[in-house]
């Protein structure tokens, strides 16, 4: 079986053009979501040294926008190449037989694998021109709309134009760059975001917050349970990250070639659930409710500290019961902090030395306080904290899927840092304190749990130390979570454990397979036996092995480590 050869171009002189300018270049984020599931793939900084690869898929990310590309990708696909591209190419489109239609802003795609439409950030479609009468070379595939749902029609989401011997794959829609948009926010938070105008999302009370720039739609992006709680029902980043993935695999395949990819958890683990506290008030009687409501159900959490904490002998019960320790950084004025950079590494400094560790797994800033758009994840480079958890819900309104993922990811700078991947592994939640009588009960868990499970991700729940203590409803809602997560055979990880998995398996390259048509790794050795798929590329699969139909196509499944 041939391995796909696959190439990414994201030309440096384009990206050095725009940082000049201050305009970011997001769609290099693709590379990151292929990392996600370690498809094999090569990056370049020229066009020119992407050909001179031989690719037999290329992945036009950033290139530049001239007549000499234009020649080039064309002739690499009328010799039988695949040219991908999500939103560029435009230098093709006349002599594609197409023309521009305006940019898009944010709108939602249909696309047939999915059951619900697609919220986008950006795009730009193309239409066929008056001559082109509905060529045969073309397939169309998924529709745009404008705005909302069921807005004003824009044109296919995906466009396969028959070149030569190959094809000139363009989706209309800027993939990576709605996918950043969605997880990351719609731009640097620097005053309040917008407010729902039914005031169930109450953003306007001066306190700035990761959520203030959430690029959600209150109207079209929320579903609301039998009780009437209103939650963020879809993880449209995970889905567009599905439909990228699965639509490189599929074209493989109808190449004849396979792009093996690595499962996202352990085999047998269908997703994960987490579960982490914040200290707050820091009493210590509340620290010793939650301990005995977690010895009684049986699992280890994460306890994110607030400055002055708890006393000693509480550190020493929550590392013995085999919790985590993490930073609850504190920025909030009205609490007595501040955003800046020494105050984050005081505090970091403080639960080093008070509880006793030596070094802090991870970071979820006090009532999701946020700043900027990436002076957090460069305070946890530096201060070696190598996860974060800030990116989840401050209001009853917009609890769910907010950030589009369920994924832990690696976010991306904006063109002040030349947009690189900062090293801290994102690991948003999902709610805080279900059944607590002032926030939302715990209707929502089931689809919560529901979702995580079909998207193969994380289930993370807040529920504070406070709450625990005071709210028997709390309590039960703490068990009803786990025992949810348990009957799906969720595995029960602390954010620490995510990160080491997340971590340890990004270190594992699929180098190919060998004459047996097993795959062949290099790199970290995994802790736990893990799928590796490979498409199947014959007509009919034989009747030895493990098949799974992934993202549409039928693979193979291997279980390594």
């Amino acid at each position: 079986m041939e391995i796909s050869r696959l190439a990414i171009v994201n030309e440096r002189s384009v990206r050095l053009r725009r940082w000049r300018y201050g305009v970011n270049a997001f769609e290099g984020y693709v590379e990151e979501i292929l990392q996600q599931l370690r498809l094999p793939f090569k990056s370049f900084d020229t066009l020119d040294e992407a050909l001179a690869y031989k690719p037999d898929l290329l992945i036009a990310a950033i290139c530049e926008e001239n007549e000499e590309n234009g020649r080039k990708l064309k002739l690499y696909a009328e010799e039988g190449g695949t040219v991908i591209s999500y939103g560029g190419l435009n230098i093709l489109a006349r002599e594609l037989g197409f023309y521009e239609e305006g940019l898009l802003g944010a709108g939602y795609a249909v696309l047939p694998q999915f059951s619900h439409p697609l919220r986008f950030l950006s795009a730009h479609p193309w239409s066929p021109s008056p001559n082109n009468n509905g060529s045969t070379n073309v397939v169309q595939t998924g529709l745009l709309h404008q705005e909302e749902p069921a807005g004003k029609e824009s044109g296919p989401a995906l466009l396969s134009i028959k070149v030569g011997r190959g094809t000139i794959e363009r989706w209309s829609v800027n993939i990576a760059a709605s996918v950043v948009s969605l997880q990351q926010g719609t731009g640097p938070v620097y005053d309040d975001g917008p407010e729902a105008q039914d005031g169930t999302i109450p953003t306007r009370e001066g306190i700035l917050k990761a959520d203030d720039r959430c690029a959600m739609d209150w109207k079209y992006d929320r579903q609301t349970t039998e009780t009437g709680m209103n939650y963020y029902a879809f993880p449209y980043a995970d889905w567009w990250r599905d439909a990228l993935i699965g639509h490189l695999v599929s074209v493989s395949v109808a190449k004849g070639k396979a792009l093996p990819f690595l499962g996202y958890w352990p085999e047998g683990v269908p997703a994960v659930l987490a579960i982490s506290h914040d200290s707050d008030l820091n009493v210590d009687d509340h620290a010793k409710a939650t301990l005995q409501l977690l010895r009684e159900i049986g699992i280890q959490t994460t306890w994110c500290m607030l400055e002055p904490g708890y006393s000693a002998p509480i550190y020493d019960q929550v590392k013995e019961d085999g919790h985590d320790l993490a930073l609850h950084y504190n920025a909030l004025e009205m609490d007595g902090g501040i955003w800046e950079e020494e105050a984050f590494r005081k505090q970091s400094l403080w639960l080093r030395r008070s509880a006793q560790i030596g070094r802090i797994p991870s970071n979820k800033n006090h009532y999701t306080c946020f700043e900027g758009w990436g002076e957090l994840f460069r305070w946890c480079e530096r201060y070696r904290i190598e996860a974060d958890q800030t990116r989840g819900p401050s209001k009853k309104g917009n609890i769910g899927f907010l950030f589009g993922t369920c994924h832990p990811y690696f976010p991306i700078s904006d063109f002040t840092e030349d947009n690189r991947f900062y090293d801290v592994l994102e690991i948003g939640f999902l709610s805080q304190d279900l059944n607590h009588p002032e926030l939302y009960d715990a209707t929502v868990a089931e689809p919560f749990l529901d979702t995580v499970q079909q998207n193969e991700g994380v289930a993370h729940f807040l529920f504070h130390q406070a709450h625990i203590h005071t709210h028997e409803s709390v309590r039960q809602a703490v068990r009803e979570v786990v025992n949810g997560a348990k009957k799906r055979g969720f595995a029960l990880w602390t954010i620490a454990e995510i990160n080491e998995w997340e971590r340890s398996r990004r270190n594992v390259w699929i180098a190919g397979v060998d004459n047996d048509g097993h795959p062949v790794l290099e790199g970290a050795h995994l802790s736990f036996p893990t799928a590796v798929y490979i498409p199947v590329t014959d007509a009919e699969p034989s009747s030895d092995g493990t098949y799974e139909t992934k993202f549409g196509v039928i693979c193979q499944k291997y279980i390594v480590g």
